[in-house]
């Protein structure tokens, strides 16, 4: 096969050698998503806005009907739903990073909780009126995008660059989380979740001290009691004998139902508050404890309760796993916040995952709004500090 060059005459344009490249390959991959992004904007805004009208067109329409306000709940569900794939959108096209608002949070109450829940939600709200000013903002940068294309491209960088610039302020105003609130509101939905499951663990093991320990020894009485009751006349010294072994179980089944209400709630933490109650822990340590409390008011008892199981499972540790030859427990209070720091001598070590029961403190304070941070380099000294809200007691529900 032969190959025809044909000779350029005095019409024809440059040969493919002299051309300059393409103008497009000096756009940088940043740009191009830019230009994508503009270009999508008119079908994405055609769906949300058709969506939203319908939307609130049907629910409004029916609202004085049964099925109404639900249809609104459902179609606000879903306006969260566009407002993610939005964000996703963003992400991917402008390089936007914006957190996910929380989740609406699971109700067990049926369908008005579920109803409640939806047509209250401020997320859904807000993506329903992103979507209707959409419209006219996807249409203006469709056509200014597509125009700039094949009459502005010299400045089209500059124009893809100053419109999703506007497009980064609308997703941020509107689809963006409520600053710090929904996050701390999805951070108190997980909190509440670990008091539960501390909860449902502390009556468990209420139960099983009940059940193996005080239970257990008041049966063992009972029926001491009854066989001692028919010795009485036939045998009256083993009758005497059975009544003795009889109290000793009565002492040692108080002592158990003290040691576990004490584990529920001390008395003298009630009655005398934190000092005391500290006092009182302090002493039954296997080491020497100094306390030093600072406190003109005492906490809510909520704050006083959790204050006072944490410095007793702290110094438990002390006892068991520091080597410690001394401890401290200094409480005060700073501002708003109610200030625990206990220190020991011992070979340090110690951690929030080191399976002394720390993991577990740290969570009781966090679902409070607290912090529990602990510093103990190998070799020691351990020091532990626990802050909590400070809460007056007469901001307390009365009882």
């Amino acid at each position: 096969m032969t190959e025809r060059i044909m000779p350029a005459g005095p019409s024809d344009g440059p040969s493919d050698g002299d051309r300059p490249p393409a103008v497009r390959l000096a756009l940088d991959p940043v740009t191009w998503k830019e230009i994508s992004h503009l270009l999508v904007n008119l079908p994405a805004s055609i769906i949300g806005f058709v969506y939203v009208v319908t939307m609130l067109a049907t629910g409004a329409g029916l609202a004085v009907t049964v099925v109404g306000l639900p249809l609104l709940a459902a179609g606000l569900r879903g306006s969260r739903q566009l407002g993610k794939l939005e964000r996703g959108r963003a992400r991917r096209l402008l390089g936007l990073r914006i957190d996910e608002p929380s989740p609406l949070p699971v109700r067990r109450t049926g369908f008005f909780g579920w109803l409640w829940s939806s047509l209250k939600d401020p997320v859904g709200w807000r993506a329903v009126l992103y979507d209707l000013i959409r419209l006219p903002w996807g249409i203006a940068t469709f056509t200014i995008t597509l125009v700039s294309l094949f009459v502005l491209w010299p400045v089209l960088p500059f124009i893809a660059r100053g419109l999703t610039n506007v497009d980064r302020a609308m997703v941020r105003g509107l689809l963006s989380p409520s600053d710090e609130l929904e996050r701390r509101i999805a951070e108190l939905e997980s909190d509440r979740g670990v008091v539960v499951d501390t909860a449902a663990a502390d009556l468990r093991r209420i139960e099983r001290d009940l059940h193996d320990g005080a239970q257990a020894r008041l049966v063992n009485l009972a029926m001491g009691l009854g066989l001692a009751k028919e010795k009485l006349l036939e045998d009256p010294d083993a009758a005497a004998s059975m009544v003795d072994e009889a109290h000793g179980e009565v002492k040692l089944a108080l002592q158990e139902l003290r040691d576990l209400a004490r584990g529920i709630h001390p008395a003298v933490l009630t009655d005398r508050g934190l000092d005391a109650a500290l006092s009182s822990i302090a002493s039954r340590c296997t080491v020497p404890v100094k306390v030093t409390t600072e406190l003109e008011t005492r906490p809510a008892p909520a704050i006083e309760g959790i204050a006072y199981f944490t410095v007793s499972e702290l110094l438990q540790n002390v006892s068991k796993h520091s080597g410690a030859r001394s401890a401290s427990v200094d409480v005060w209070r700073t501002d708003d916040r109610l200030l625990i720091q206990v220190r020991d001598d011992g070979r340090g070590g110690a951690g929030v995952d080191g399976g002394t029961g720390m993991a577990g403190l740290a969570d009781r304070l966090g679902a409070v709004d607290g912090l529990f941070v602990v510093d103990s380099p190998v070799g020691g000294p351990t020091v532990i500090t626990a802050e909590l809200p400070w809460r007056d007691r007469r901001n307390e529900p009365a009882r």
